[in-house]
């Protein structure tokens, strides 16, 4: 009976990961989003819910340390519940690009700039996003397979990145006045490389549930 009951509280921690994740997947497309239309209805809101994802990562690791000390957890729970600690400390780094870029869009306000400078954001979200998505899917299967198979996506993540560096190095040297704000932009769009990094962190914490090693990716 006991293991039953600690068997469902496990599940219980695993969902509210996964609910987490869904969150902080929505919120990486509607920040970008809100960024390109300079909404700031929106981008307040990104930024308030930093408040709500830091709050959940509390909850959660408060979780797992009252499981290791309330439970007997085997070899391999003990895994699982010190990857799960690590895999919400990524979510709410996540977020916290997220957040930052509900700040920049405030930053840059209403003045406006060519379309191509921040073109590419929102393929980088969502394919950031997808990225999450994809390794969440691999924690709540503890397939390390899957999870070796995100990292790679990265790839395209960084090569969108370095198109929008470009774009703005390039209107910077014919617009020097401009710099300040148009290199606010790219940093909008590193938040998004940045997040797809978090998620190869992800990656390598399910892949110690399922084999008991670290294995670096990046």
């Amino acid at each position: 009976m006991l293991r039953e009951t600690f068997a469902q509280e496990l599940r219980q921690l695993q969902d509210e990961i996964l609910r987490l994740g869904s969150e902080v997947e929505e919120h990486l497309i509607i920040a970008t989003d809100a960024f390109r239309k300079r909404d700031d209805l929106r981008a307040q809101r990104m930024i308030k819910a930093d408040e709500w994802v830091n709050e959940r990562r509390l909850e959660i690791m408060m979780a797992c340390m009252k499981l290791i000390a309330t439970q007997q957890p085997t070899a391999g729970d003990m895994r699982l519940i010190a990857a799960t600690m690590e895999i919400v400390g990524e979510l709410e780094r996540i977020h916290d690009y997220v957040k930052g870029i509900g700040k920049i869009s405030l930053m840059i306000g209403e003045e406006t700039f060519p379309d191509n400078l921040s073109a590419l954001m929102p393929e980088m979200a969502e394919k950031a996003r997808f990225m999450l998505h994809r390794a969440l899917e691999a924690y709540s299967k503890k397939d390390a397979a899957k999870a070796k198979e995100v990292p790679i996506e990265d790839t395209a993540v960084d090569h969108l990145y370095n198109q929008t560096h470009k774009a703005v190095i390039d209107y910077v040297i014919n617009n020097p006045g401009k710099m300040e704000k148009a290199h606010r932009i790219e940093w909008a769009a590193h938040n998004l490389e940045r997040s797809a990094d978090r998620v190869i962190n992800i990656c390598e914490w399910v892949v110690y549930i399922g084999n008991g090693k670290y294995e670096e990716m990046s």
